[in-house]
């Protein structure tokens, strides 16, 4: 059952943490901050985990609407370690302008840190279904406990599995 699978969402948001009010008013100083509200990655410092999800943002922003923002490194940081990929969503302090196709200011950040190129190809995907489904984007919106997100992401997750 996929609930069990290491590349589940849920388990990779349990693994990464959900963070409130992280404070930072760009797209850099709040990955900064999130990065030093994750649990440490030994396969990678934070510095150079923080340049490498910069350079990839350089490249297009990874603010995909809705107040949504997917920042991660260009190729997977832990490809080749033993380090377990893992998610973390961050709620800013303040909304923060993320360049987004739509123009809407960021409100909900999931920092995906992968092992492969196709274990982060399909927690994109995961993530992008997800935010596509309004009763998903509306207990982000509202910042809902992290038991209320994982139990969210897992029924959804098992009802793909059906």
């Amino acid at each position: 059952m996929i609930s069990n699978n290491e590349w589940s969402l849920a388990v990779l948001v349990e693994r990464g943490g959900v963070y409130y009010d992280v404070p930072g008013a760009s797209p850099k100083e709040l990955v900064a901050g999130v990065i030093g509200l994750m649990p440490p990655l030994e396969a990678v410092a934070p510095g150079e985990l923080h340049r490498q999800i910069m350079e990839r943002e350089a490249l297009v922003s990874t603010g995909i609407g809705r107040g949504i923002a997917l920042p991660h490194p260009r190729n997977p940081v832990l490809a080749g370690t033993d380090a377990q990929p893992l998610v973390a969503i961050a709620f800013p302090v303040m909304p923060i302008d993320w360049n987004t196709h739509d123009g809407s200011k960021v409100h909900t950040v999931f920092l995906i840190i992968s092992a492969s190129a196709k274990q982060h190809l399909d927690t994109l995907s995961k993530i992008n279904f997800l935010c596509q489904k309004e009763i998903f984007r509306s207990l982000i919106e509202t910042r809902v406990s992290k038991k209320e997100i994982i139990a969210a992401i897992k029924e959804a997750e098992d009802s793909w599995v059906k």
